[in-house]
């Protein structure tokens, strides 16, 4: 019988805000939008509450959000400051449970605080001393939850944003989720809460009510992580805050920013096939595979996209690294920098299927023989066409 997990989730709502707020106590309790000031067409990195509420949205460029918001006060971003803060907010927790886990330079903290209930008292008291210590040395005061799972502690504090609190006790998990709104479960993309729309599917439960198969019939290799969601499944664990979810990452600089699709596609070939040399040296396989864009106003967008099965694959990744990027390419500015990420990096099988058909082994018997000349005569001894676009 598995134990009961208990997952604290913490959430500094508006972190760059907040911390921007620290440096400069003039700013509370006014409107504040954080953007790269001096970009042609800077986009808004962060908002405060206020702004929040006259309209402001992430992403949005800088001058929309300012005749939305005409009395924000307008601060650059500081990166390396928010980076000091998400490091503090660690060593609040650290303290209570080996396992803390920063997710991003956002305010975002996991603690597993499972089996540390004789140390310290139930997860919720750990979870309350956690958010005193950051009130006392950062002067932000984080939303918490308790929850079985990472997926479901993050649901909950996005339900009592900005500030709050909440607990779900195990077994809960898919009532809790029923009445949420869908565009607040992680993992849910644009296009597919616009499917969902037609669907007239607007909740967790209306979802919930469907098979696996039956999500297939829409959302293709997706299905699988779209029936988890909704149900509030997740078994991803709490990492140590030494220990990073390990990943194979490969960025593109294009030489001068451009919105051409040939470029910008062609671009992304090379990086899978970089992504898919270093799985196969490592004999690893993919399951996720993200896509980011860096646009010229500093703005960014990303997406993800299970890969089922994992692969190592240069030609399968590709295939859903084209998917993705479809679907995170929706503005018309011009894109500096193309990113891709292999995630959920799993061991290969060592023993090959009976089975296998016959089309997928040519594949790999190619992808070998392409590795092979490649080691011996160079990377650029062997090149797709769709790759000559990007370096034209």
């Amino acid at each position: 019988m598995e134990r009961e997990r208990f997952i604290i989730h913490l959430n500094v709502a508006d972190f760059a805000v907040a911390v921007e707020r620290m440096s400069d106590c003039r700013l509370k309790g006014r409107p504040v939008i954080i953007a790269p000031l001096g970009a042609p067409r800077a986009a808004v990195y962060d908002m405060s509450e206020e702004a929040f509420r006259e309209g402001v949205r992430k992403g949005m460029l800088l001058s929309a959000a300012l005749r939305r918001c005409k009395e924000a006060h307008v601060v650059t971003a500081h990166f390396q400051r928010y980076e000091s803060a998400a490091k503090a907010l660690v060593q609040c927790a650290l303290p209570y449970s080996p396992l803390v886990e920063m997710c991003d330079l956002n305010g975002h903290l996991f603690v597993d605080a499972t089996g540390t209930s004789k140390l310290f008292g139930p997860a919720p008291d750990v979870a309350w001393r956690i958010r005193k210590a950051v009130r006392s040395c950062m002067e932000a005061d984080p939303i918490w939850s308790v929850a079985p799972n990472k997926l479901i502690a993050k649901v909950a504090t996005r339900l009592v944003k900005p500030v709050g609190e909440y607990i779900v006790e195990a077994g809960d998990e898919a009532g809790f989720l029923a009445p949420v709104p869908l565009p607040l479960i992680p993992g849910i993309d644009r296009g597919e809460l616009h499917s969902f729309h037609t669907l007239n599917a607007t909740c967790a439960g209306h979802v919930a009510l469907w098979s696996e198969d039956q999500l297939r019939v829409v959302f293709e290799k997706r299905s699988g992580s779209i029936y988890e969601a909704v149900r509030g499944i997740d078994s991803t664990p709490v990492l140590p805050v030494t220990e990073k979810q390990p990943r194979i990452a490969a960025t593109h600089e294009f030489g001068t920013d451009t919105h051409d699709p040939g470029r910008v596609f062609g671009a992304l070939y090379p990086l899978t096939e970089e992504a898919g040399r270093e799985l196969r040296r490592r004999n690893l396989a993919a399951r996720h595979v993200d896509v980011t864009l860096g646009y010229s106003d500093g703005g960014r967008a990303g997406q993800r996209a299970k890969v089922d099965p994992a692969t190592d694959n240069d030609m399968d990744l590709f295939a859903t690294a084209r998917e993705v990027l479809n679907k995170a390419w929706s503005r018309r500015v011009r894109v500096q920098r193309l990113g891709l990420t292999c995630n959920q990096l799993v061991r290969k099988p060592a023993q090959l299927s009976l089975f296998e058909e016959a089309e997928k082994t040519r594949a790999g018997n190619l992808i070998s023989t392409l590795d092979a000349i490649r080691e011996r005569f160079g990377t650029a001894s062997v090149q797709m066409g769709r790759t000559l676009d990007a370096f034209a």
